[in-house]
């Protein structure tokens, strides 16, 4: 029992020493993501059937700071919020797309436009009426991303961390359709690719 239980150690201490030499190897850095411009031509909501009209288009920057970790994003999800109500859905990614080290990829005209019902309290009215006279509003986009990591060669398999990127937006109104004046470009928070893996599949 004595000799098992020394054995099991070794194992336990053998791996996790293995593991801390590959982590050192690579010593990965989770990816940096970016909305690098914003145009809002439409933006308006209707009390009497709680319908929000909007037409959004993002540029989105994914940089990888990484010399020795590649990523596979199979599958890339932007949610649109406002007032923490979601009104908006659309997948950037149809086919799944390789990014290598230290590269910079760029997803460029995500459109997010139609209508849809969203029921709004006082004070969420109330907010929109001030942003509305301000001609600016406060959007957040959350990105879903299902990602697998490459390591030299070795590829994991995809999983879908269960923390969304969010990316807080203050984006001016543009009647006019052209690139919106005064948006400042984004960095998206809560990146947890690496230190949050929870979801296979």
């Amino acid at each position: 029992m004595h000799l098992l239980l020394l054995l099991v150690n070794s194992i336990f201490l053998g791996s996790l020493f293995s593991l801390l030499i590959f982590w050192l190897i690579f010593l990965p850095k989770e990816p940096k993501f970016f909305v690098t411009n914003s145009t809002l031509t439409q933006f308006d909501f209707t009390n009497a059937t709680n319908t929000l009209h909007y037409n959004l288009a993002l540029n989105i920057t994914i940089r990888n700071p990484n010399r020795r970790v590649g990523f596979y994003y199979n599958c890339i999800e932007a949610i649109a919020n406002y007032r923490l109500k979601r009104f908006a859905l659309v997948t950037l990614t149809s086919t799944p797309i390789y990014q290598g080290h230290k590269n910079t990829t760029v997803l460029k005209q995500v459109f997010l436009e139609g209508q849809g019902e969203v029921v709004f309290g006082q004070n969420d009215i109330s907010n929109f009426n001030s942003e509305t006279a301000a001609g600016v509003y406060n959007i957040d986009i959350h990105l879903a991303v299902k990602v697998s990591d490459k390591f030299g060669k070795l590829k994991t398999s995809y999983y879908t961390p269960s923390r969304k990127i969010n990316c807080k937006l203050k984006v001016p109104l543009n009647v006019n359709e052209t690139s919106a004046g005064g948006f400042n470009i984004t960095k998206c928070g809560n990146v947890k690719i690496f230190s949050d893996p929870d979801t296979s599949g």
